[in-house]
């Protein structure tokens, strides 16, 4: 049993076990810790400003 609550990446619910009822696998929903010296901030920025360029939302 997980520590956390997971996420099935086959159907969307939420479970505390690694493997949902549906037979598909969970994972972690909390999003990576930050840190003010990643190397990847800059590039995950301009391509989500791209991406809400590209639906219209800016």
């Amino acid at each position: 049993m997980a520590k956390h609550i997971l996420r099935c990446t086959k159907c969307g619910k939420y479970t505390l076990h690694e493997e949902c009822p549906c037979g598909g696998k969970a994972q972690e929903v909390k999003p990576p810790r930050y840190s003010p010296e990643d190397p990847y901030g800059d590039y995950r920025r301009k391509a989500k400003e791209q991406a809400w360029r590209e639906q219209g939302l800016l």
